[in-house]
């Protein structure tokens, strides 16, 4: 089994101490640096390589939004960013995510829950703590104006099938759930998901969540 290579950015040393505790007890998973704040966080980075960075919003100079726009960047390395936060407000919600955040976790996640979300989002699949999903889409909800037409029309460059997973993606489902709904295998789903990335240009299932609100391909409905 590959380690997942860890890096913890928080301005709290107790923080860092106590999640690289907790997560290096974990079978796979290895924490392999610590940075102080974001600038710190965006030269480890780079220096040490991880897989997964947990990435503090609030720090001191730069802030864990911005750098992990850095970190996610179009010349950025090819690793995912697990936000953690004290504060479940809709505007960390979205501005992370934007971002190019691959999950969102509140630090009073249970040590088994923050082991979960680091290989959940390893493996490239998104993760949003349950108390945070309503308050995601009542922010896009609240979003005023018209789709943005740049991405209108990248939507028209998918199928009908692959516009209908990223519906069904947007909407919170799995690849099975997704399976199940539409009668077909679960590696269909997968093989559509991944061709609905690379079309758009995406990172993770994530940024195709924020991409199908901000395009008007699904609209939330109930908030």
């Amino acid at each position: 089994m590959t380690t997942i290579r860890v890096l913890i950015a928080d301005d709290q040393m107790m923080v860092r101490q106590g999640f690289t505790v907790l997560l290096n007890a974990e079978p796979g998973i290895e924490v392999v640096g610590q940075a102080v704040d974001g600038l710190d966080a965006v030269a480890k980075v780079a220096e040490l390589a991880p897989d997964v960075v947990l990435m503090d919003i609030r720090m001191p100079g730069l802030g864990g939004i911005e750098a992990t726009r850095r970190i996610t960047g179009p010349d950025g390395a090819a690793v995912k960013v697990l936000v953690l936060t004290t504060f479940d407000l809709d505007e960390y919600v979205y501005e992370a995510l934007r971002a190019g955040a691959s999950g969102f976790l509140l630090k009073d996640a249970s040590a088994a829950e923050l082991a979960q979300a680091v290989r959940v989002v390893a493996a490239g699949d998104a993760l949003l703590a349950p108390n945070i999903t309503k308050r995601l889409i009542a922010e896009f909800s609240r979003m005023t104006g018209t789709p943005r037409a740049p991405l209108k029309d990248r939507v028209g460059g998918l199928t009908e099938r692959e516009t209908e997973v990223l519906s069904l993606v947007a909407q919170g489902l799995s690849n099975g759930e997704i399976a199940e709904r539409l009668v077909v295998a679960e590696q269909t789903v997968k093989t559509h998901v991944s061709r609905i990335l690379v079309k758009l240009g995406l990172r993770d299932r994530t940024q195709a969540t924020v991409f199908a609100y901000e395009s008007g391909l699904v609209r939330p409905t109930g908030y």
